[in-house]
Formats: structure tokens, sequence, C-alpha cells
């Protein structure tokens, strides 16, 4: 939960920025990765992510800058990307004009449920955190470069000219 806009607006830099790191190595051939044929592809994941910003902020009043859940997945990881990068600017954009720390106690309907804005953002944060984690796994899978967010990834340890951990 956040009970300050600075604490959000610090976070939400370096998550929407790790989000958008991710997002940037992604190929338009790498789109359609999955585990299982049912399952979430990368595409499907980091457009859920993408939708999931605007969807989550208009429950609680905001308006920004995302597409609507009911969007189609794009067929290019460049459109998920610009998306995704309007998407997470607008969120912070909406929050700094138009809260402050006491809007943060403030309560929505989420999902059925009446959640103070400060939990929705919290939620919102670790919501994309989890569904980029499932993508940086379907992206090995692909065959694509995993970077590293919160340390080394086992190309950049092996870069650095140490052993990948195990």
């Amino acid at each position: 939960m956040y009970y300050k806009v600075s604490d959000f607006e610090k976070d939400w830099k370096f998550e929407s920025d790790s989000t958008l790191k991710i997002f940037s190595t992604l190929t338009d051939e790498s789109l359609a990765q999955s585990v299982l044929p049912e399952g979430r592809s990368i595409g499907r994941l980091a457009w859920h992510i993408t939708t999931s910003v605007g969807e989550m902020m208009t429950r609680v009043g905001l308006n920004t800058d995302s597409p609507s859940e009911d969007t189609p997945v794009p067929g290019t990881a460049e459109e998920i990307l610009s998306a995704y990068d309007k998407a997470a600017k607008s969120v912070l954009s909406e929050i700094t004009k138009k809260w402050n720390d006491g809007s943060l106690l403030n309560e929505a309907d989420m999902y059925g449920e009446m959640w103070q804005n400060g939990q929705t953002l919290k939620v919102l944060v670790n919501h994309q955190i989890h569904h980029r984690a499932q993508i940086t796994v379907l992206m090995r899978q692909a065959g694509l470069k995993v970077l590293g967010i919160y340390g080394p990834s086992k190309e950049e340890w092996e870069a650095m000219g140490m052993p990948s951990m195990k």
C-alpha cells in the first residue's frame, strides 16, 4: 500500500522503465511464444500488462492514454512497446496532477471489493512485475536474451566474465 504519491512515483518510474526494457527486447516472432498452445503468449501477456493500466486506473477515476482491455493484441512488438510507454507515462501524469497523499486513502470499487487507492496502485505495480516475470521465462524459450532487472541475468553474469548462478 502506498501512503505517499512520491513513493509510488519512484516505484512506478523504476518498474515501468523495467517493463519497457523487457518489451524493447521482444521481436514480432517472439510474440507467439507460449508454454502450452492454450496458454498466454508473450504478446498476450505484454498486451495484458498494457491494457490493465487503463482498466485499473479507470476504476479509480483516472483517465489514462491506454488501450481498452478488449482491444486485440497488436501484431508487432513495437506497437505493444509504444502503447505501454504511453499508458505508463499517462498514469504518472494523472496521479501527480490529480492526487495528493490524502487521495491514496480514498476507496473505490475494485472487482467487488473496496480498496484504498494506495492499495490499488500497489496491486498495479505488483501485477506488472508478476506478468513481466512470466514473459522472461517465455523469452528464454523463444531464444531471446533476458535482461536483468533486480540483478544481472545469466547472460549479463557471463558478459562480466563470471559464472552464472545455478
